[in-house]
């Protein structure tokens, strides 16, 4: 049997799970829950690993490893479609100085409290704060890679981004309504929803809750965070590579997640608008396709008793997170604000 024929099945049945969320995504009830194909292909590749896979694992495992490593890599570069550079002039100075305080401040905060309060493994404290600090499941995905880490934690990482993502959606704009009256702009709503929620879709459900203005600035700010994940990565990649080199006093070089780097060369690309439209949408849409697809893979291999180990710990990181999120990502927004005007 050659190579191909060991991956087809897996590869098929990624495939098939994929198109599968990707259809469910667009019914009326998905989209009223915020609910993306991403989360949906995790959430149909866990039920299925947990219960009929057993049977087809011999001859799908092959294509389902290929499916969450080489399709995750090439939805990641093909992501960068979605972006191009001039989004970042339609926000201006602030709302890129926002983003990265909001990443940056996140992160180490997620970082402090995992390792130092709640004892976490260096793994979960990572995926949780990259799910939380740049764009939900697809940093978690995107970094996995770089860290090589476990299924089930990148599956718990998910989740929470899928709990208090989904939370977000609907707690934003009841928040804008309470406080509008202050004199709150529909553009600063957009700038506080994009540096704040998890998910791309959940920014555009909050946005899109107050009015078209909002929902377009809270849109191309949350892409400047999703732009901000390839030196993320890189950052990311370095700091380990010199953590591991002092705690074992060899030799370790920096990997750089080429992925990472390919991803920012397509959106550069992107920004010179060579492409057709009509191409431009195959392509995000065969983008959208690999990354469900990776995802649903990353489901089929995560087992339930093995997130039922993880406890209550990842989903307490999460919550405070959020909570950081809401109160230092609008103290952020605020100071930024008064600083630029």
């Amino acid at each position: 049997m050659t190579k191909h024929s060991n991956i087809l099945p897996g590869l098929l049945l990624a495939l098939g799970l994929a198109a599968a969320a990707i259809w469910a995504a667009e019914l009326p009830a998905m989209k009223s829950l915020g609910l993306s194909a991403l989360t949906l292909a995790i959430v149909g590749g866990m039920v299925i690993g947990n219960t009929v896979y057993r049977f087809i694992a011999g001859p799908s495992h092959h294509g389902i490893a290929f499916s969450k490593q080489k399709l995750l890599r090439a939805g990641i570069i093909l992501f960068g479609f979605k972006l191009t550079f001039q989004d970042i002039a339609a926000v201006g100075f602030s709302g890129v100085l926002i983003d990265a305080l909001v990443l940056t401040s996140t992160f180490l905060l997620a970082f402090w409290v995992g390792r130092n309060k709640l004892g976490l493994d260096e793994q979960s404290v990572i995926l949780i704060g990259a799910g939380s600090s740049i764009c939900g499941a697809a940093a978690v995905l995107a970094t996995e890679p770089v860290l090589k880490a476990h299924a089930e934690k990148v599956a718990v990482a998910v989740a929470t981004v899928v709990v208090f993502g989904t939370a977000a959606m609907f707690l934003w704009p009841l928040m804008y309504e309470a406080v509008r009256y202050l004199g709150i702009s529909e553009f600063s709503y957009g700038l506080f929803a994009g540096s704040t929620i998890h998910e791309v879709a959940q920014a555009v459900a909050a946005g899109k809750s107050v009015s078209d203005a909002a929902m377009n600035t809270a849109v191309i700010t949350k892409m400047i965070r999703v732009m901000m994940l390839a030196p993320f990565l890189i950052g990311l990649s370095a700091w380990l590579a010199k953590r591991h080199r002092g705690n074992s006093h060899e030799k370790t070089g920096i990997t750089i997640p080429w992925f990472a780097v390919a991803f920012l060369a397509v959106a550069g690309l992107n920004s010179f608008n060579l492409l057709p439209h009509a191409l431009l949408r195959q392509i995000i849409a065969l983008d959208n396709l690999l990354l469900a697809a990776a995802m649903g893979a990353l489901g089929i291999t995560t087992h339930l008793s093995a997130i039922r180990q993880a406890g209550s710990k990842p989903l307490l990181l999460a919550s405070m997170l959020f909570g950081w999120l809401i109160v230092g990502g609008g103290l952020i927004n605020a100071g930024v604000a008064m600083l630029i005007r």
